[in-house]
């Protein structure tokens, strides 16, 4: 039997009650690792640069492994750009490579760029108006029950490639879960850690890592999913909330 072990940590008081979020995990291990998962976790919300935790709320919950979908990991490329405004034109492009519409871009840029603070969950972007379509407000929509099936070898793989850090490894998993959702065309994220200036465009033919696409110590960050227009967004929910996903390292032959 797999576990979906799920952190996440707020302030002020439980994220349901207002509480500004601060930090968040996701992973699908055997029962035999939850205790050594859940200290880890419970260390990375008291330790999270965005703030002081003050409610931590962890879930484990068993998962058949028949409903287990495999993906194998998206392709890694680093853009490099000069400055912040170079990295979003950039990220823009690459947007507008994946198939989504130069005003939707452009509106979901401003989304992002008008947030208060950060948001836990992702919002539903249309790629062709830039609307938005979830409808969870301030919440969003939390890609969940997903991990890399190998962690060593995972880890191996991407430090032969120059990536490191836990950013880029989480982000890749759940960019590989998301690119293979019915519906979507792209995705566009920053993050919220005031110390990680580094953001990424991914869409099914592959990730894209831009270094600089928020200034340094600015704590604003999230994620859009710009998807197609006639997509079905109850099933979409669905998937990204539920569907248990392991993400497979490619082969080193390549």
């Amino acid at each position: 039997m797999i576990y979906s072990v799920r952190m996440r940590a707020a302030q002020g008081a439980a994220h349901e009650d207002g509480g500004r979020h601060i930090s968040g995990a996701e992973r699908l291990v055997s029962r035999d690792q939850i205790g050594a998962l859940t200290q880890s976790m419970v260390e990375r919300a008291f330790s999270h640069s965005r703030g002081q935790t003050d409610f931590i709320n962890i879930t484990v919950e068993a998962v058949a492994t028949e409903n287990i979908r495999r993906l194998e990991l998206l392709p890694m490329t680093t853009v490099a750009a000069a400055d912040v405004s170079a990295g979003r034109a950039a990220a823009k492009a690459a947007l507008a490579a994946a198939g989504v519409k130069s005003p939707a871009a452009d509106a979901g840029m401003e989304r992002l760029l008008a947030l208060k603070d950060s948001m836990r969950g992702a919002m539903l972007i249309c790629g062709v108006t830039g609307q938005r379509l979830d409808g969870t407000d301030g919440r969003g929509i939390r890609v969940s029950r997903m991990d890399i099936d190998d962690q060593n070898r995972f880890a191996a793989w991407l430090e032969k490639r120059g990536f490191t850090g836990i950013h880029i490894r989480e982000a890749v998993v759940l960019a590989t879960k998301v690119a293979a959702a019915s519906g979507v065309i792209a995705e566009l994220c920053w993050s919220d850690d005031p110390e990680y200036t580094a953001g990424y465009v991914a869409s099914a033919s592959g990730y894209m890592r831009f270094p600089q696409l928020k200034p340094y110590g600015v704590m604003q960050g999230g994620r859009l999913f710009f998807i197609r227009p006639e997509t079905n967004i109850t099933e979409l929910m669905h998937y990204l909330e539920t569907q248990p996903v392991l993400v497979v390292t490619p082969e080193e032959a390549e």
